[in-house]
Formats: structure tokens, C-alpha cells, sequence
């Protein structure tokens, strides 16, 4: 753990609270420096703080800038940034982003998404992000909430401390007003300028920044210590909710999915809390309630027979034999036809999300004298069939995926491989038996790396 010593009474709070935050693996701190007053005064501390003989060994400051070149104040804001990391003598590094926005989206969403996607790709291992949240950020963001008809894990608001790329993202201002960074910039004449989009009504913040929260401080004073409060409540109940779900998903899981019996068990409210639990696991976004209570309707209430379906951004829940999978919203499937000299590159690269196939030899594969020509690979086209014992009949591909339980949307993906026109193998689940060598003789198997799921 890196000690840090109050030195500027101003930013007592801030101190205080990095020496609580900073974990003891943390190997050094990434300011977010956008050139405005919040960042600037952050970094200036940090730099202050740094540079302090007493703070031998101290976790290395450096900054970051992200250029979103989303408005002609770009340029100004880095030349900022820039002038101001050289007079700290603090290193600067800059990143230029650029941010697409589909239609109906959030410029800001937009714009956040992919700055926070920079920063995370710019962190060593250890390093701690810090970016310069403070109270009435936390304030106004438990509003915006609010007014979106957010939940618990919604109204938590700002996390002072999250995981983020290969360290962590650390907001240690939470605490320190607006106010007070102004003040501290005025006695240490701290440069900044700011951001004309922080004054457009357009966007909803700067519109409750300006027409707002001057009326709301005006009759509660208090009010950003308030709903902090409420926003840390927020964040307890979210705590019990998802220690309620983790008990019942280890109920409910069934390898890498869900059991549909299992969940039919819980009570409506838990199943939903369970559901939301699994998706945020595995790094899902949330859909809106009403989208996510009618996903799981469909999935607890499908006929056997059927394989629903409800898609959402990037993913999608599908239901096959009892279990419930989260997967991409397009899964992937083999394009084209590939032809695959085997014998000159062991490797063949099979295209975005399918991983590739890898040609090795072993007991009990394919008697490799008999196959000269290069070997073709494709997606199957239907009515494809082999003979995956010796003595056994000769079986429909379809049947084979039936019996091993092979996702019925992940069959597109499996690479068929043919020698001439006949099929040899399929991934490196299944190989043709005539054509294996003799037993204890090494011959042609095929390996599958970084392969989807399939089964």
C-alpha cells in the first residue's frame, strides 16, 4: 500500500481517500486528463504529491489524454493537457479516438464508451486510472438515473473503485465538491478551460447542471451530500440483491448455461434478479426490464419443441433441451470454401469468432498416405452423412449433432473437411472410420483452437 500525507488542506478528502483506495498490487497511477478544471486540478495534486522527497518509492503519476476530435475545442483542450503536464513535468500520453454514432444513440453515451475503452487499453498491469468525479457529478448522475427509471445497481451511481482493463479505475474526488476544486485552482492557479458542451442544454447534463441544480441547491443546500447518501443506499441494496442471485445461480447453473427447471423454482421477482446476476457475469449488457421479462417468459414458457430466441444490442438468450445460453446476437459460421494444403501449413484460420483448425498427428486418426491433394473445409450444406465406426452404419450429420447435443445455432460454425468430395471429418469431433489407419499407427487428426461453443 502506497502512504500518502496531506499536504494541501484543500484536498485533504482526496488524500485521504487514495491512500484507502489504492490497492497494494496498484503499480502506479493514469490520470485522466481531459484539460478541464476537475482533471487539472487532479493532476496538479497528484504531481504535487508525487514530487515529495518524504514519498520515496511513491506509485509513478503519469496522464492521459483522449482526443474524441468531437468539436473544434479539441485541438485547445490538448494543447491544455499538453502545457500542463509539461509545468507538473508529469508524462503525457495521447490518444485519438474516433467515435461513431449510430442512429438514435447518445453522443455522450457514445463518446463515454469509447474513451473508457482507450483509457482501459492504456493501463499496464496494476496501474490505477484516476478520473476527477466529484460530488455533484455523483449528484447529478443519481438523477439522470432516477429519471430513466433505473433500479438499484442504476441509482448506485459512480463505484469510488471498479476493475478496469488490466488495473483498476479509482474515483477518489466522490467526496470533494465543486466548490472546493475551484477554490483550490485559485490558490494554485491551476490553468483550465472549459468544454463548451458542458453548457449546451442539448445534452441532459449540462441541462441539469445549469437549469437544475442551481434551483435544487438554492432550496436544499445539502443536496448533493443527500443524494450520495441515497446513492450509497442504492449501492447496499445492490449488494444483497446480487448475493440473493448468487445463491440461487449456484442452484440454477447447468455448465455454461442455465437450467430451466432450475429457474422455474425461484419466484418471479428472484428469477428476474438471478437473470440480471448471470447476464452482468458474463459481461453482458442489461436490456430494459421489459425486454428482459419477456426474454425470460419466452424461456421458461417455450414448448419443448421449440428454440426461442430474443436478441438485444450484441446478445441474444436462446433455449435448447432445458437450458437456457447466452450468446451473440449473429453467431458466427464458416464463410466460403477454404482449401487447406495440410501437409506445408498445419494451420488453417477459419475467420472472425471460429478460431482456427490445426493439423496433428496421432494415434487413431486418418491414414495420412491416403490423402495427397490439399483438403477442402466449408460449412455444411445439408444431407451431409459418415460412418464414425468401423462396424457402424453409415449416420446423417444431423443425427450425430442430435446425439451429442450440438447447439442447434452453433452447426453453421462447425468446419466440414472434405478429401475430394468426400468428408473426412467435422471439427475434431467426428472423423470418417474407413479412412482411420491401422490401430497403434499415428495418422491425420485435426485439432480445433479457440473454438465457439458448440455443445
Amino acid at each position: 500500500m502506497f502512504i500518502f500525507t496531506a499536504v494541501f488542506a484543500a484536498m485533504d478528502s482526496l488524500l485521504a481517500t487514495l491512500e484507502r483506495l489504492l490497492p497494494a498490487a496498484a503499480t502506479g497511477i493514469v490520470v485522466g486528463l481531459s484539460g478541464g478544471l476537475d482533471s487539472s486540478c487532479l493532476a496538479t495534486a497528484l504531481a504535487r504529491l508525487a514530487g515529495r522527497a518524504a514519498l520515496p518509492g511513491g506509485p509513478p503519476v503519469r496522464a492521459v489524454h483522449v482526443d474524441h476530435g468531437l468539436q473544434s475545442a479539441s485541438g485547445a483542450f490538448l494543447k491544455a493537457s499538453a502545457a500542463l503536464c509539461r509545468a507538473l513535468q508529469m508524462p503525457l500520453a495521447i490518444v485519438v479516438v474516433e467515435v461513431e454514432l449510430p442512429p438514435g444513440a447518445s453522443i455522450e453515451a457514445a463518446a463515454r464508451e469509447v474513451r473508457y475503452s482507450a483509457l482501459a487499453a492504456q493501463l499496464a498491469t496494476g496501474e490505477c486510472l484516476v478520473t476527477a468525479h466529484h460530488a455533484e457529478d455523483q449528484a447529478e448522475t443519481f438523477l439522470l438515473q432516477a429519471l430513466r427509471g433505473a433500479g438499484p445497481k442504476g441509482l448506485s451511481s459512480m463505484p469510488e473503485c471498479r476493475p478496469l482493463g488490466a488495473g483498476w479505475h479509482l474515483r477518489p474526488l466522490l467526496g470533494v465538491g465543486r466548490l472546493e476544486l475551484q477554490q483550490y485552482a485559485t490558490k494554485h492557479g491551476v490553468p483550465s478551460i472549459e468544454d463548451p458542451m458542458n453548457r449546451d442544454p442539448r445534452f441532459d447534463r449540462a441541462f441539469l447542471r445549469h437549469q437544475l441544480w442551481p434551483q435544487l441547491q438554492s432550496r436544499w443546500p445539502a443536496a448533493s451530500a443527500a443524494l450520495a447518501r441515497a446513492a450509497q443506499h442504492s449501492a447496499d441494496s445492490q449488494h444483497l440483491l446480487d448475493a440473493l442471485a448468487d445463491g440461487d445461480l449456484a442452484g440454477a447453473r447447468d455448465g455454461a448455461a442455465l437450467s430451466v427447471v432450475g429457474m422455474r423454482r425461484l419466484q418471479p421477482l428472484r428469477r428476474l434478479n438471478a437473470l440480471r446476476r448471470w447476464l452482468a457475469l458474463e459481461g453482458a449488457a442489461l436490456p430494459s426490464t421489459a425486454r428482459l421479462t419477456e426474454a425470460l417468459r419466452q424461456m421458461l414458457e417455450a414448448r419443448d419443441d421449440h428454440l426461442p430466441v430474443v436478441r438485444w444490442g450484441a446478445h441474444a438468450l436462446r433455449r435448447y433441451r432445458e437450458r437456457i445460453f447466452l450468446t451473440a446476437a449473429q453467431m458466427p459460421s464458416v464463410l466460403g470454401t477454404f482449401e487447406w494444403n495440410w501437409r506445408n501449413d498445419p494451420v488453417l484460420e477459419l475467420g472472425e469468432r471460429l478460431g482456427c483448425l490445426r493439423a496433428v498427428m496421432r494415434p487413431g486418426g486418418l491414414a495420412h498416405e491416403r490423402l495427397q491433394s490439399a483438403l477442402r473445409v466449408r460449412a455444411r450444406a445439408g444431407g451431409e452423412k459418415m460412418r464414425i465406426a468401423p462396424t457402424g452404419r453409415l449416420q446423417s450429420v444431423q443425427h450425430l449433432c442430435q446425439a451429442m447435443g450440438v447447439l442447434p445455432w452453433a452447426r453453421d460454425a462447425l468446419p466440414f473437411i472434405f478429401h475430394d468430395e468426400q468428408l473426412i471429418a467435422i471439427a475434431d469431433l467426428w472423423s470418417n472410420a474407413p479412412l482411420r489407419a491401422a490401430a497403434g499407427v499415428h495418422g491425420l487428426s485435426f485439432g480445433w483452437e479457440r473454438a465457439p461453443v458448440v455443445c
